[in-house]
């Protein structure tokens, strides 16, 4: 076994695509693979995702995009984000989507367009409130009218508070959008439209549009406080490296933070912050041990936590689960996020580490 593996579900995630795409049938899904899948591996996710029925992946970089396609994945992919001095080109040579915010970015796809001898397809995005990227409204007819000589496929944005359900910023937003559209409808485009987060996707089918793009709900991490029937993707878990006993009165770890109360059986397990597991939560995590619960004590190092179990015996190279799915009481990504005061999209992400090594099933 390696020092400490996350474990993709793609089962999970090919129920959780098929359940999303079923909620907005008259939409195409966009399966949002960026950050390297949310960090389960995009080649493996986008494969999957288009099995369970998206016939779109959204990528933040061209360079994201361009994996995927390396990868030999031929579905239409949209690029988002780049810098200033991406290779645009080659992404565009490779049939990649391309969203464009304002006059600048349009010069700079018209230019790699002329450089790749390509036909551009683009994607407007208009800023709805969410003050990030896409075009501020005042100049959103001068970009149209620029890009109608293009082959716009749709005009888009994205929702700041859609995980708020009833927050008034939606309505607000979608709004704009339609506004948006219209300007773009007057000056004789008719493009796909498409505004759906996760969150809009569970909660406001309204907002359905043309194309979905379920992002954090397609890993199986609820991102509203209702119920639905999402798997979580990822698990964690790691071994016991070693196990001693020690007696009361001994101190655990860095700066003696915890100390035995009574003689106790400790489990060292070899995954640290350095494998993902936030030093945050140094006195307040739990792992699944032996069939149980168990805290760990004392400060996470580096490489290393300490579990105290107990008078139980435990064998080394036993299964530790750090989190997976709830499903036989261990801790989730979604608990390590409320614990540390961040949310899960981060503790998924954050587990592409060099040394822990991820394995499908």
């Amino acid at each position: 076994m390696a020092r400490s593996e996350v474990v993709v579900d793609l089962g999970a995630l090919r129920h959780n695509v098929a359940l999303l795409a079923g909620l907005a049938p008259g939409a195409e899904t966009m399966a949002v693979v960026k950050a390297d899948g949310y960090g389960h591996g995009a080649v493996e996710v986008a494969r999957t995702a288009l099995e369970a029925g998206a016939t779109w992946l959204g990528s933040c970089s061209t360079q994201e995009a361009l994996a995927l396609r390396t990868a030999g994945i031929r579905a239409p992919i949209l690029a988002w984000l780049d810098a200033p001095d991406e290779d645009l080109a080659a992404g565009l040579a490779a049939d990649v989507d391309m969203s464009v915010a304002s006059i600048s970015d349009l010069r700079r796809v018209e230019a790699a367009a002329e450089e790749a001898d390509a036909r551009p397809r683009i994607h407007l995005k208009i800023d709805t409130g969410l003050s990030r990227n896409g075009c501020q409204p005042r100049d959103w007819p001068e970009l149209v009218e620029a890009a109608r000589r293009h082959q716009v496929v749709a005009v888009w944005s994205h929702l700041a508070s859609a995980d708020v359900i009833g927050d008034p910023s939606i309505d607000l937003q979608a709004k704009r959008f339609d506004d948006a559209y219209e300007v773009a409808k007057s000056f004789g485009l008719t493009p796909k439209r498409h505004i759906a987060n996760s969150a809009a996707l569970l909660t406001r089918p309204d907002l359905h549009f043309d194309i979905v793009r379920p992002g954090i709900a397609m890993y199986g991490l609820n991102p509203v406080p209702t119920e639905h029937d999402l798997r979580p993707v990822m698990s964690y878990r790691s071994h016991v490296a070693l196990t001693k006993r020690i007696p009361a009165g001994e101190s655990v770890s860095y700066g003696m933070t915890w100390t035995a109360r009574t003689d106790t059986t400790l489990a060292l397990v070899p995954a640290g912050y350095a494998d993902g597991v936030p030093r945050a939560l140094s006195g307040r995590m739990e792992v699944l041990l032996d069939g149980r619960r168990r805290p760990v004590v004392g400060r996470v190092c580096m490489d290393q936590i300490v579990v105290d179990c107990g008078d139980d015996e435990i064998a080394e190279g036993a299964e530790v689960v750090l989190f997976g799915d709830g499903s036989r009481g261990e801790p989730t990504a979604t608990e390590w996020a409320e614990l540390t005061g961040t949310i899960d999209y981060e503790i998924v992400c954050g587990m592409y580490r060099p040394r822990v090594r991820r394995i499908y099933t």
